[in-house]
């Protein structure tokens, strides 16, 4: 994965069109977890030296169906996280990171399923004098996401329950600042459940099995992504990017959209790599006055929790005349937010594979 998009669920994650008069429910967990990084780049090996371990606690905010979206997704839970994690090893220390997150349950509510986005604290990033081993952060400040598939008892006595199973959790900036190698780490994670109030938990609205299939014309969206990364190489300034987007959209049913467009990226960093390539390899391939201009084409999804929304992509840069930067084929993931009827905003990430190139903030405006 990529890294997910700093801030990204702890900006969007408001999904609260709930109106005040509904009594909330809240449940608390923590887990304690042991693992391994998992070696995606043969440049990280050196930093595998011991396995991490750490705590994950969270808050949760429970749903009952009260509001329809909560009924389509099978009654998911929506709230905030906290890890700290100790790498084992001297060069990368320890991180500390915030989340917002979403839980789904499967098989009876026995398995539940999270999904984390947010901002990472790294003690001992890079440092060219002091720490110029580790490779894999570059900055304090990192995004970070986090996946977790649990067995999963609730309310077994007295509020109290119990669950276990495997998280992957990761971390990088985006290449906000070089360098960027990223870790991903997984684990076995065991831990208890606290449901608050758990005396009064009240029953589950049934599903409307008349509900009445929901669809929508086409519509069009118009969209201006921008950012700062860096040229991917140790030491490099950050500098701006800009992507213009047109493309079409098709709503099948409340939850999924379909998407295809196009769009063209400006990089003042790919411009600075050209350069860079040309002069510090005068005997190779770059001359220097190449076109850093790239014209993508997409497909998409969009998935739809009453405002906010889950953005995956899948695209390839038709045009682009510079091809030693990054690969053709890229992907998209983020979330997206509505504003109004016609404005919504974004955060994403665009990567290539397992390396992202860019965070992108976005408004966009859907006809």
């Amino acid at each position: 994965m990529k890294k997910c998009l700093l801030v990204l669920l702890l900006v969007f994650s408001a999904t609260s069109s709930a109106q005040e008069e509904i009594k909330k429910y809240y449940s608390l967990d923590a887990n304690y977890f042991y693992g391994s990084i998992i070696e995606h780049n043969p440049d990280i090996a050196h930093l595998i030296t011991g396995h991490p371990t750490g705590i994950i606690l969270s808050f949760n905010r429970k749903t009952y169906g009260l509001e329809a979206w909560e009924r389509r997704y099978n009654y998911p839970d929506f709230g905030y996280s906290f890890t700290y994690q100790d790498l084992k090893n001297q060069y990368l220390g320890k991180n500390y990171a915030l989340y917002a997150h979403f839980n789904f349950y499967f098989l009876k509510r026995n398995l539940m399923f999270r999904i984390g986005q947010g901002v990472a604290y790294a003690t001992n990033p890079y440092n060219a004098e002091s720490n110029y081993i580790n490779n894999a952060y570059g900055s304090r400040l990192l995004s970070s996401t986090y996946l977790m598939g649990n067995y999963h008892r609730q309310n077994i006595y007295k509020g109290f329950g119990v669950q276990a199973g495997v998280s992957i959790i990761h971390y990088s900036n985006a290449d906000f600042k070089s360098p960027n190698n990223s870790t991903n780490t997984f684990t076995f994670n065991v831990g208890l459940n606290y449901q608050l109030d758990y005396e009064n938990i009240p029953e589950y609205v049934e599903k409307d099995p008349k509900e009445k299939k929901y669809t929508e014309p086409v519509h069009y969206n118009f969209v201006l992504r921008g950012g700062v990364n860096t040229t991917g190489v140790i030491g490099s300034k950050q500098y701006p990017f800009l992507t213009v987007t047109g493309f079409a959209d098709k709503v099948i049913n409340k939850k999924s959209t379909l998407q295809a467009g196009a769009e063209i990226f400006f990089s003042k960093a790919l411009e600075e790599f050209i350069y860079f390539q040309s002069v510090a390899f005068p005997q190779g391939k770059t001359v220097g006055d190449e076109d850093a201009k790239r014209v993508g084409v997409f497909i998409g999804h969009q998935l739809t929790f009453n405002k906010l929304s889950l953005i995956t992509q899948v695209g390839y840069y038709a045009y682009y005349p510079y091809d030693n930067y990054v690969e053709r084929l890229y992907n998209r993931l983020g979330l997206r937010r509505k504003i109004s009827e016609h404005w919504w905003a974004s955060a994403t990430v665009r990567s290539h594979a397992a390396n992202a190139e860019a965070v992108e903030f976005s408004i966009g405006y859907r006809l």
